[in-house]
């Protein structure tokens, strides 16, 4: 008995689903001429650091793609295709750059959906000297620029709309989770940064979360962001999400007033995270255990971990104060564009091998 073969989703370089998907290229185009413009008149220099990086990132959860390079003599050296620029931004901004904007392609394994690629446009700026607060201005005046470039005035996505012109409403996680679950989340959190599981895993429950015996902090603390908050941020205007736990920002600095917390925000339009900003860490050691201590969870989950970038915690150590983001490039102009899927915005998509 013979079956069929799966029909085959037409492939994205066919004339009628290009003449489709051009409209949201040409915008792309637009959106980032504009936002060139938006940098070069603040006087920041473009940067385009190397992909191939001695580490991608330290972060537990992130999955990057590995190589490797060949001496003439043939002696191989690992590299991994970055997962941010960060590092090498930094290491620009040690050498004395002071304010830098960079669209680089980068490379995240084991993503792939609606709002999830494996090769990507991120768009990292950092401002030596100013605060993080300074960010959130930027994100603002790039949001409305964006709708604007696109003659738009409302982003919709997941039937829920936005005005990426307002002001965003800005919320500490900590006030996220009470609003949205019911959870005194800092009351799990110690004044050095320690995490309470148990006393997170009572609260969920009592708000009807499910959860397993052998969840982390973390596991908890993420279950409620997706299932809980998330959804709800962005809606109707733009939403910071500020100041999160000291154990979820690897990379920020510790916020002055409150030891439990960093400076950390992310940036939400239709309930979809756009951006990742810190008030820049800028201690070598601390950084050094940090980056251990994601390597120890990404070991424990996924028994591998990636090698740190030396050259980094060096450049670190005369690193300036700084303050820096990384903005999700394809998503804003899906949100300015009225695309639905992240291959619409993208000139050339990488070969999709799922079934």
């Amino acid at each position: 008995m013979s079956h069929a073969a799966p029909a085959l989703r037409p492939a994205w370089w066919q004339p009628d689903v290009h003449a489709d998907r051009r409209p949201f290229l040409i915008g792309r185009n637009r959106i980032q001429a504009a936002f060139r413009g938006f940098f070069a008149d603040q006087d920041f220099i473009e940067v385009d650091p190397a992909t191939l990086q001695v580490s991608p990132g330290n972060e537990a959860h992130l999955h990057a793609f590995a190589t490797q390079a060949l001496t003439t003599d043939g002696t191989a050296h690992p590299l991994y295709l970055h997962t941010s620029p960060e590092f090498a931004c930094k290491k620009l901004l040690a050498a004395g750059e002071t304010r830098i904007a960079s669209f680089s392609h980068v490379y995240r394994n084991r993503e792939r959906g609606p709002l999830h690629h494996p090769e990507f446009t991120m768009l990292e700026w950092y401002r030596v000297g100013e605060t993080y607060e300074r960010l959130m201005a930027d994100c603002h005046a790039l949001l409305a620029l964006a709708a604007e470039t696109t003659g738009t005035t409302r982003f919709t996505y997941g039937g829920r709309t936005c005005d990426p012109r307002l002001a965003p409403e800005r919320l500490s996680v900590a006030d996220a989770f009470t609003r949205f679950a019911g959870i005194d989340l800092l009351a799990t959190v110690g004044e050095d940064g320690s995490t309470d599981a148990d006393h997170l895993r009572l609260q969920l429950a009592g708000a009807g979360i499910r959860s397993a015996a052998d969840d982390t902090w973390t596991d908890l603390f993420s279950r409620v962001l997706v299932e809980k908050i998330e959804p709800q941020l962005g809606d109707g205007r733009p939403t910071i999400l500020d100041r999160y736990p000291i154990c979820e920002a690897a990379l920020a600095r510790p916020a002055a007033d409150d030891p439990r917390v960093a400076e950390r925000f992310e940036l939400y339009a239709c309930g979809v995270e756009l951006a990742n900003a810190f008030g820049e860490l800028t201690d070598a050691g601390e950084q050094r255990l940090r980056f251990e201590a994601e390597m120890a969870e990404k070991r424990r989950i996924y028994g591998e971990t990636y090698p740190l970038d030396e050259d980094f915690l060096a450049a670190l150590a005369i690193m300036p104060e700084a303050s820096g983001i990384a903005l999700g490039f394809d998503r804003l102009v899906m949100l300015a564009t009225g695309a639905t899927r992240i291959e619409q915005v993208m000139w050339a998509p990488v070969a999709d091998f799922s079934p």
